[in-house]
């Protein structure tokens, strides 16, 4: 019973300090930015998919607005296009952004393009820093 009671008080201050840990961490924890991709399984394999298309816009925002939180919605749409919504952190939308390919599928490149225009739209902002 003495053990029991004792792992429970153990366990107890444990939860209580991991607890307040997380509290005083927790803006440390939240991303600077969040990005998803609606319909990303529409896109060609060979453009490296939803995931590339992230990695591309936080590296391209990253260079050219660092610092700066936002999130992004990104919609694969019919015929090679993409629409994007942008908020910053401090609440603001950003125009909705698109892109499209006329002549040939989305590929990495125009991902690369995208995202470069993303983050000049960002920078643009004064939005909000980390």
């Amino acid at each position: 019973m003495r053990e029991r009671m004792a792992l429970a008080a153990i366990a107890a201050a444990i939860g209580c300090v991991g607890g307040n840990a997380c509290a005083m961490n927790s803006s440390d924890r939240q991303p600077s930015q969040t990005c998803r991709v609606i319909d990303g399984n529409k896109l060609p394999a060979e453009s490296g998919g939803a995931d590339s298309l992230c990695r591309e816009i936080a590296a391209a925002t990253a260079e050219a607005a660092p610092g700066i939180r936002y999130t992004i919605e990104i919609r694969v749409l019919p015929r090679a296009r993409l629409s994007a919504t942008v908020t910053t952190a401090d609440g603001r939308t950003l125009p909705e952004l698109g892109i499209a390919s006329m002549d040939k599928p989305l590929t990495a490149s125009s991902f690369k393009r995208f995202a470069e225009s993303i983050a000049s739209e960002l920078a643009k902002t004064g939005a909000t820093k980390s």
